[in-house]
């Protein structure tokens, strides 16, 4: 028996060990500070895919997650932001970083080169049309999986994506998403009492996502037209799915949440491009307004813009048959009013951390998290608010899940030689809906 024992695999371990791993993992961890970390059976081995500021950011939750994890491989389309990273992520973590010069991919290739290296985890943080690919990939390989929002920017994406989740599902991998609030503390307390009932049967809910203009990289003289996208992708809807999608996406999300994630029965939205209409900020617009009506007679609105010198607000307000709640992100509000009036006093906590403290215990407890169908289904409320607003037509969910519209070139094609315009800026009444 001991001789078996001895002979398991690492990948082994990580599927028989069951619940007594979390416990054991303190007692296997003979690592002496600042000594090269010696790798053991019951080290998990993390791939880092796309190293921009968040995906240097969840790499580094996810080494603090657990005592025995390493990153060992990292891509980037870009090497100058791979080193970067990689060099933040060295003077943070040290000897956790163990990401060996041929284990640093840089190209369009390079995310299969850290799903073929030898890892247990990947984290996906690219920009969100390679999202679906990355999926597919990362599951097919029996990877467990970090999934940043969005997960898509089209209605094909999402269904490639969401094929891909229900794989994941059925091999028992942990599918964690980036929709950070819900691993709140607080807002995990106050969305309990809304789905509890504490403000009775939910109606009506307003969420907003109103902020200034983002980040800009001047154009360089020796940029090729790829690269002058890829480096300033926000501005692209067939590479970020546009604001309401890319960020806006987190108000969505948590007005489906007081929702018990309800699928809407249709949207009619509205939206424009009135101050960022430079070249450099190409063809996404600066501000939406959106409706979701459902088959029960609830309404959710959103608002969203991104437009400096403007007011803030990132919010999400609910009316009940018994009472009001307001979540007010910017204020640190949680609090309801009406029959059962209450107000959130506890500690906050790092929901960016709690993702990756929580997908790892999944992992060693052999206890798989599957986020997929709820994360998809705000990703596709926000697409279809999208689509809504670009053609000023009311849509049903089945139209705007079942539409065939890619806003780009498939991303397996992608390459530096790529010259793609994408859709001119949309014109509600003008641009169609297909």
């Amino acid at each position: 028996m001991k001789k078996k024992e001895g002979l398991k695999t690492r990948r082994r371990f990580l599927k028989t060990s069951g619940k007594a791993a979390l416990g054991s993992t303190v007692a296997m961890n003979f690592i002496v500070p600042g000594v090269a970390r010696a790798l053991n059976n019951d080290t998990l081995k993390v791939g880092l895919i796309g190293c921009g500021g968040r995906g240097t950011g969840a790499a580094n939750q996810a080494l603090k997650a657990d005592d025995n994890v390493i990153l060992t491989a990292m891509a980037d389309v870009f090497e100058d932001r791979l080193e970067a990273s990689l060099a933040n992520l060295k003077e943070i973590q040290g000897d956790k970083v163990q990401v060996h010069k041929k284990q640093q991919f840089s190209g369009f290739d390079a995310y299969q080169k850290v799903i073929d290296s030898d890892v247990d985890v990947v984290i996906l943080t690219t920009p969100p049309v390679f999202r679906p690919l990355h999926l597919e990939k990362a599951v097919a390989a029996g990877k467990h999986i970090f999934c940043e929002k969005p997960m898509a920017v089209d209605a094909p994406g999402i269904r490639r994506a969401m094929e891909a989740s229900k794989k994941a599902r059925e091999k028992k991998l942990s599918l964690v998403s980036g929709f950070c609030w819900r691993f709140h503390s607080p807002k995990r307390e106050t969305f309990g009492k809304i789905r509890n009932g504490d403000i009775g049967d939910v109606h009506t809910v307003y969420n907003t996502y109103n902020t200034g203009e983002l980040w800009s990289k001047p154009w360089q003289p020796e940029w090729s037209d790829m690269e002058k996208k890829m480096r300033n992708w926000l501005y692209y809807s067939w590479i970020s799915g546009d604001h309401i999608v890319e960020q806006a996406i987190h108000s969505i999300d948590m007005g489906s949440w007081a929702l018990n994630d309800m699928q809407p029965k249709s949207v009619t939205a509205t939206g424009g491009r009135q101050v960022r209409t430079e070249e450099i900020y190409g063809n996404i617009f600066d501000h939406f307004a959106v409706v979701f009506d459902y088959e029960n007679g609830a309404k959710a609105f959103h608002f969203s813009r991104q437009q400096k010198n403007c007011s803030r607000s990132y919010a999400v307000e609910m009316w009940g048959t018994q009472g009001r709640c307001v979540v007010d992100v910017i204020r640190r509000q949680h609090e309801i009013f009406g029959d059962n009036p209450w107000r959130y006093r506890g500690e906050g906590n790092d929901m960016y951390q709690q993702e990756h403290d929580e997908l790892f215990a999944s992992i060693r407890n052999n206890d798989p998290i599957y986020n997929g169908d709820w994360m998809l289904q705000s990703n596709m409320m926000a697409i279809m608010g999208r689509m809504a607003a670009y053609s000023g037509q009311t849509i049903t969910y089945e139209e705007a899940w079942n539409s065939e519209e890619n806003l780009g070139p498939d991303p397996e094609d992608y390459s530096w030689e790529l010259v793609y315009e994408g859709p001119p800026v949309a014109k509600p009444g003008v641009t169609k809906f297909s």
